[in-house]
């Protein structure tokens, strides 16, 4: 295999790096317009997934400050509504490990209203019903939370889907139409990758790879950000406020955006992260 490119397996009978590919190719399509690169893909199916590989180099605060406004662009590249899978992939989650992070199909149905269509359901709605409330049920059943703390997280998510933490999309996002953002999706700091000088890359300070990339709220890609470290961060956020002015009190409703990818790590990794979860869901069930 060429050495210009990143060769990924996965054979988990649920595994569909289709989706993931599928996430790539739509997160750079913003790249015409100023958007942040992404990993080209050069081949993908079902359980392998060929890319290309991002020559990397050593963060700075200029290339932060370029990745917080290509990012701002990517984001303002919208989506049709909160949890819309990527153009091109059918699937109904991706897989990652045990757990399934869902994606939110047309034609959702809600029990106590009939049908209704996606383009209604805010943020706090879709991310209580299609993430939160999946991954509280999956380490209730391994055993990691007991019933109070699961009517604690479950208080937080009726909040959520009371619209209670909603908030306007950056100001790109919102001049350009869109219900909401393009997302990431998974936007830890692995998955920015600093762009070596001269390389196709470095005209945005960095590049996406391995996303979960759907319509979501721009806030929870920065929060993902700072849920484990990034370097320059504090550039990155001021350049992205800057080029796509967040709404008033983003920084209060950082671990609310992270409430997710938190509980994602308790059903990957168990009772490290159920600490974190515990302690975010206190802070948000009676504000």
């Amino acid at each position: 295999m060429a050495a210009d490119v990143i060769v990924k397996h996965d054979e988990a009978p649920a595994a569909d790096l289709v989706g993931e590919a599928a996430g790539l190719r739509w997160l750079g399509e913003a790249e015409a317009s100023g958007g942040i690169s992404c990993a080209r893909v050069r081949e993908a199916s079902a359980r392998r997934l060929v890319e290309e590989r991002i020559p990397t180099g050593a963060p700075t605060r200029q290339a932060a400050h370029l990745a917080g406004e290509a990012l701002a662009r990517t984001h303002a590249a919208g989506a049709d509504w909160y949890g819309c899978p990527p153009p091109g992939w059918t699937g109904k989650a991706y897989a990652i490990g045990p757990s399934r992070t869902m994606v939110v199909p047309r034609g959702v149905v809600e029990s106590s209203s009939g049908e209704l269509a996606p383009e209604a359901l805010s943020w706090g709605a879709a991310c209580a019903r299609w993430r939160v409330m999946p991954h509280v049920r999956a380490i209730r059943d391994q055993g990691l939370v007991d019933e109070g703390e699961v009517r604690l997280l479950s208080r937080v998510a009726d909040r959520m889907a009371g619209g209670e933490f909603d908030s306007p999309e950056p100001e790109l996002v919102r001049r350009g139409g869109h219900p909401c953002s393009r997302i990431h999706g998974d936007l830890w700091a692995g998955n920015l990758l600093w762009s070596a000088p001269g390389s196709r890359a470095a005209a945005t300070g960095a590049a996406l790879i391995d996303p979960m990339a759907s319509g979501g709220h721009a806030e929870t890609d920065l929060a993902m950000l700072q849920l484990f470290g990034c370097a320059y961060l504090d550039e990155l956020i001021a350049a992205y406020d800057a080029a796509s002015p967040l709404a008033d009190g983003w920084e209060d409703r950082v671990q609310i955006h992270q409430l997710v990818p938190v509980l994602l790590h308790c059903v990957l990794y168990g009772d490290a992260y159920v600490g974190l979860a515990i302690s975010i869901a206190r802070r948000y069930a009676s504000r």
